[in-house]
């Protein structure tokens, strides 16, 4: 099915990115429906047209429509956008009727990889699924700043390159610019591993380091960040471009980053625990973190600064002998 002006489209996920996506698709002129898993929730939104936990300020189209039904939005949609947490997205795949997506796209706009299978979203998506018309979004893109408008890019890849250009075309906007690629594994890994990288710099932040500092930790984050990449078969070109160090920039010097405020939090004294205790936003990259040093084992890559923010995270260890052990590591060429 051709994703026609006009036809249905379906976001599944009414968090900040998913409510912006569903607005920017309305103004574009396509039959928009948003799912959320909380039905009171969505009553919510319906009565005040806005999203007030996630999106705050931003006006909801009364065009959009609203369901806690994922099933009741699919049928005969065009177009399906996943923009949910990566740990919760098997759980809501599973609910699908696989009648009803036969003809349809799908693109994901959620980053991380799954722990226990240490899967790409795009992949859980295709073992749920199986076999579909797929492509991902990726790219430095804070939602709060696309959906007031300001201009952003952003990056859509498929292995079938007609679709990566159709959705380009869906997506295209005269403040949001799309790119397409072909490189899918280096598009998802790019917007998942750049988390870990923002809790790190936030850590910084928290611990009152400078500019140095921050700037060390983004360039030494790529290196990691490509390395495994490059291992799993990504092109190295796609690390410089935009679902790569743009999405890296971006997320770690955004104050709307929420990975950055995880990490500035924990280098300001806080755990873990009592930093999510207090948000209801996902910050994709603590659970990313796990998974990331769970691949560098296998495939024997060198994540030095991905290890210590697991240890940080989830050893109890103190940022500040995290520093030191980063700083004072066998010397070596760059």
């Amino acid at each position: 099915m051709a994703i026609e002006k006009g036809a249905r489209v379906a976001v599944i996920g009414d968090g900040g990115w998913g409510t912006t996506l569903a607005i920017l698709l309305h103004n574009q002129g396509y039959k928009v429906g948003l799912w959320g898993p909380f039905a009171d929730y969505l009553k919510v939104l319906d009565k005040k047209r806005e999203n007030p936990k996630f999106l705050p300020g931003i006006k909801i189209p009364s065009g959009i429509s609203l369901s806690a039904d994922i099933n009741q939005l699919i049928p005969d949609a065009a177009l399906i956008i996943l923009a949910i947490p990566s740990h919760f997205l098997r759980g809501v795949l599973g609910k699908i009727n696989k009648g009803d997506i036969s003809d349809s796209a799908f693109l994901s706009a959620s980053k991380g990889i799954e722990n226990d299978t240490l899967m790409r979203v795009s992949e859980v998506v295709e073992d749920v699924l199986g076999p579909l018309r797929l492509a991902v979004l990726s790219g430095p893109n804070i939602s709060y700043e696309v959906a007031r408008g300001l201009p952003a890019t952003s990056v859509v890849s498929s292995r079938e390159v007609k679709l990566a250009e159709e959705i380009q075309d869906v997506l295209m906007t005269q403040r949001f610019r799309v790119y397409t690629s072909d490189d899918v594994v280096g598009v998802e890994l790019g917007g998942a591993l750049k988390n870990i990288v923002a809790i790190a710099c936030g850590i910084s932040d928290g611990l009152g380091f400078g500019a140095n500092t921050k700037a060390a930790i983004l360039t030494r984050g790529l290196v990691e960040i490509s390395r495994l990449g490059l291992t799993l078969g990504a092109k190295q070109e796609t690390f410089a471009g935009l679902s790569g160090l743009g999405d890296l920039v971006t997320t770690c010097i955004s104050s709307h980053g929420r990975n950055r405020r995880v990490g500035e939090q924990i280098g300001k004294g806080m755990k873990l625990r009592e930093v999510l205790a207090e948000t209801e936003m996902v910050a994709e990259g603590v659970r990313t973190t796990k998974s990331a040093v769970m691949l560098a084992e296998r495939y024997k890559v060198e994540m030095p600064i991905s290890e210590q923010i697991f240890q940080v995270l989830y050893e109890d260890k103190d940022p500040r002998t995290a520093v030191n052990d980063l700083m004072l590591r066998q010397k070596k060429a760059e």
